[in-house]
Formats: C-alpha cells, structure tokens, sequence
C-alpha cells in the first residue's frame, strides 16, 4: 500500500544488523526498498522483504549510476565494518546529486568526518535507532518518533500550517483524528552571545484547551500511525 502524498522510494546500502532493520521497517510502512550489499549472503536474507535488492560494491561509481540512485527520496549508508567503503560511497552519493544521504557513524570520530564532507544526517547503529529512522524516512516532518505495541507511536512534529494559529479546543485532536497532544515545545526569542537574537525552545507542560498553536510549534502526539499521517496530510 502506498503512502498518499508521501514519497517513499528509499535505497540502502550495506545489510548488516542495521540497515536490514531500516529496510525491512521502511518496507513494513509501504516505502518502496531498494536494498543493495556486496555480500550474496546478506541479499539473499533481504530478497522477499524489499521491493528490490542488487549485490554491487558501491565504491564503484559507476555501478551505483546504474541502479538510477539519483532517482530516489533518500539513500541511507549503513555500511558497518569498513569505514572507508561508507565514506567513499557517500561521497560519490553526493557527487552524484542524491537527494538526501544519510550515513552511518559508529563512533564520534566517524561523525567529524561526515559532518566535514556535508553529511547533513547521520545515524548510529542501533536497531531501536533504525526502526525510528524508518519513520522519520517515511515522514520527513517528524523530529522524533517512537514506536509503540499495537501499530501506536510517539512522536514530534512541526505544527501543520493549516493547525497554526488555532486553539487545542479548535483542533479537538482527540475527537477529530484520534490522537493525543502530550506536550508542547515552543520557541522562545533570547539575545545569543554574539548579541544576536535567536530561538530557543521550550517544553510548555500540558497544553490547555485555549492554549494557542503558533507555526514554530512542535506538536508531541500519542497515537495510531495511520491518525497521525491523516493529520499531517489533512493540514498540509
């Protein structure tokens, strides 16, 4: 089943632990994988998950062109035990003019390194880690997202335009969608350093019926995933 008004085509590269995890969760949520490996072995324990799987080395520029890379929402580098295959294949992802590359770092050094390159996000190598990455993949509006028994989940999001400058009773999110408001993070203008003004953002507590949403909102909502993806594609 595809996702209405949300691009879901994903490639991963390196099948470990990790990035199976991403692919078979993003595949769960109806994304359309493209996994890819070196290892025979790894694609063949992926093959009835994903949608695709090829065994190609990705330092080879060549042989990622020809799997049409650029033609996806975003490639995730979950290479694990050679950095030096991640960092080759990242860089050739964004040479190519990849939409968005995600990359994994395993340690603090490895995340320098990305950041230099123009790595904009980069994961670490938890499973709990990969299934929220999948979510956020499938919904680039979450901030955070945390998966919950019985297909509910936590999560963050910016405040939809059409909910901005409305009230918690307007909304009625409880009746109208079926999801719960936890809390409110909110931005608030402070004088930096530099004497320049910036946002900083604040946890308001439990928000009260009359308690007013502003476009620079993060909502934190409880509730079924398929609620949360009407709400988001109701007040776009």
């Amino acid at each position: 089943m595809e996702l209405q008004g949300i691009k879901n085509r994903f490639g991963i590269i390196g099948l470990g632990r990790f990035g199976s995890t991403i692919a078979r969760k993003l595949s769960e949520r109806g994304a359309e994988v493209m996994a890819f490996d070196k290892l025979d072995e790894n694609i063949n324990s992926l093959r009835d998950d994903v949608a695709h799987t090829a065994c190609l080395d990705s330092t080879d520029i060549r042989a990622l062109k020809e799997q049409n890379i650029t033609d996806l929402d975003a490639v995730v580098v979950a290479i694990g035990e050679n950095f030096e295959a991640l960092l080759l294949t990242t860089v050739y992802l964004l040479e190519l003019g990849v939409k968005r590359v995600i990359a994994r770092a395993s340690t603090p050094q490895q995340k320098m390194v990305l950041e230099k390159i123009g790595v904009k996000e980069i994961l670490s190598p938890e499973d709990e880690v990969g299934i929220s990455v999948a979510g956020r993949l499938i919904n680039p509006d979450l901030v955070s997202y945390f998966q919950l028994p019985d297909d509910y989940q936590i999560v963050e999001l910016k405040v939809p335009p059409r909910v901005a400058n409305k009230t918690v009773s307007e909304i009625d999110l409880r009746n109208t969608y079926h999801l719960n408001l936890i809390t409110l993070r909110r931005a608030f203008e402070v004088k930096g350093s530099d004497g320049q003004n910036k946002d900083e953002y604040h946890i308001l507590g439990v928000p009260k019926s009359d308690t007013m949403l502003y476009d620079k909102d993060y909502l934190l909502l409880l509730g079924k995933s398929i609620d949360v993806e009407r709400f988001k594609e109701v007040n776009r």
